[in-house]
């Protein structure tokens, strides 16, 4: 695994071992990165689901002003801490070891852009996007991977679809936020 543009170019990620992970393949992480490079200079970001960090440390090399991560894996934490150390963002990072709808009930954090990749068939994007709604900058983005197969809906609250790609077994939903 590695960072694929800006600053960090070509430097490689420690990862997760085991069935509990799935790290974002090079061909997705590039399509959404592509598709939000123009959002992303002073952005602040969500990564929920954090893993080992490796969107968050895409998105800090693109120019993402800071970046949360959240994980109640403290594994996963320890593995996206010594990311972020090896490409030099800690300080632009912050950790949560807490589960994703327990730190958006209890934050008051506002997001740019906030990448949800939870584990797959658990219903977990009902739950989480309508609470995530209430922390998004307006025109902020939310990029949602999930399963390809899984139904999302046209909007969720302030959160209006805006497109929708497949990737194989993976499909990756946009979201844009709309306070009007």
């Amino acid at each position: 695994m590695r960072v694929i543009a800006g600053s960090a170019r070509g430097r490689r990620l420690k990862t997760l071992e085991g069935m509990d992970v799935r790290p974002t393949t090079d061909k997705v992480k590039e399509a959404i990165f592509s598709a939000i490079q123009f959002d992303l200079p002073d952005a602040a970001v969500l990564d929920l689901f954090a893993g080992s960090g490796q969107m968050g440390i895409e998105a800090l090399s693109r120019g993402a002003a800071s970046v949360v991560f959240v994980d109640r894996s403290a594994r996963s934490l320890q593995v996206t801490r010594e990311n972020l150390e090896s490409v030099q963002f800690a300080e632009q990072a912050q950790l949560h070891q807490t589960e994703a709808q327990s730190f958006l009930q209890s934050t008051a954090m506002q997001f740019d852009i906030a990448i949800l990749d939870p584990p797959y068939r658990k219903g977990m994007h009902e739950k989480l996007l309508p609470l995530l709604a209430e922390h998004m900058a307006d025109n902020g983005i939310v990029i949602c991977e999930h399963e390809t197969g899984l139904e999302m809906p046209q909007s969720v609250g302030v959160l209006e679809q805006k497109k929708q790609k497949k990737y194989g077994a993976i499909t990756v939903t946009t979201y844009i936020c709309r306070r009007d």
